[in-house]
């Protein structure tokens, strides 16, 4: 059984992923959407960049963001003088670096997803009288919704397991900016901290077997779903 600070670490790690993911979907659906449909000089730049988090060493990505949301950075210095916050050291910073690091399996899987979306059901749509607007809500979101409900919860499953870009950006903050797999880091290091070891890591296992298996099931609900519609 977990103790209570271990319980913690668990309620901060699932607050924060689902934080990463609801604020990273729309951004995500916005990319997989210009990638899917755009054409548009630059767009294998586009590409390049959302997916080079999985490329680069997460300590470059984590070094990078702390860059740009220091108080001297471009984003930290907006933030600051527009709504005097700031996001170091801070489970919002932890957020962010984990919504980045998600942010292409979301991107990859909903792209997919759009892709697969048959144009001619679209095109007929338009040639009765629907509007963009309408096409989109009443065609195309759903015939995407399987690629978006697994991007959301692969996007949720790799900000629990985010580690790398998290303790360059925002460091290891008991009770701010420690999840799991920091929380799991630091008993390593910790003469006698084996058995808190052996706890965190089956709860990480079995968090990441219940995203995987929700992901299926939630896959071919929708599926279900739009050969319903």
């Amino acid at each position: 059984m977990l103790d209570a600070a271990e319980w913690g670490i668990v309620a901060l790690s699932l607050k924060i992923g689902s934080v990463a993911m609801l604020v990273t979907l729309p951004v995500a659906y916005a990319l997989a959407w210009l990638l899917a449909r755009g054409r548009f000089p630059g767009r294998v730049v586009l590409d390049a960049i959302v997916h080079l988090p999985l490329v680069l060493p997460p300590v470059v990505t984590g070094w990078l963001l702390l860059l740009a949301f220091a108080p001297a950075g471009p984003l930290g210095g907006l933030l600051d003088t527009w709504f005097g916050v700031g996001v170091l050291f801070r489970w919002t910073g932890a957020a962010i670096a984990a919504g980045v690091m998600a942010l292409p399996l979301m991107v990859r899987a909903i792209r997919l997803s759009i892709e697969g979306v048959d144009r001619r059901l679209e095109s007929a749509a338009r040639t009765l009288g629907a509007g963009p607007a309408r096409v989109f809500w009443t065609i195309t979101a759903p015939l995407s919704l399987p690629g978006v409900l697994a991007g959301m919860v692969l996007g949720f499953a790799r900000a629990l397991g985010e580690f790398g870009a998290t303790i360059s950006f925002v460091s290891n903050v008991p009770g701010e900016t420690e999840t799991l797999p920091l929380a799991i880091y630091s008993a390593l290091q910790v003469p006698g901290g084996e058995d808190s070891v052996v706890r965190l890591a089956a709860m990480s296992v079995a968090l990441s077997l219940i995203a995987l298996i929700l992901s299926e099931w939630l896959v071919r609900r929708g599926g279900r779903q739009v050969h319903v519609l």
